[in-house]
């Protein structure tokens, strides 16, 4: 369910740059504020860690193992 805010007493200057912003994007104020809201509101650091060390526990307890790219990194750089 989505609900609205509302901001008040932004100053002249970072309003310009936010619409200013927004502009160089192809997005409206509100879509850009929207995307910026939810982009800051992600996961932080700690959490993105712990989903990683999630994901390779599972993975791991599957019986699955990672490769080695070593090599085919170094043959991609050679190229």
């Amino acid at each position: 369910m989505s609900k609205d805010v509302l901001i008040r007493n932004i100053d002249e200057e970072t309003l310009g740059k936010l619409k200013k912003k927004a502009s160089a994007n192809n997005r409206s104020l509100q879509a850009e504020l929207k995307l910026l809201l939810e982009s800051h509101a992600g996961p932080d650091i700690e959490e993105v860690r712990a989903m990683a060390r999630e994901f390779i526990r599972k993975y791991k307890a599957e019986g699955r193992k990672f490769s080695d790219s070593t090599k085919d990194i170094r043959e991609d750089r050679e190229r």
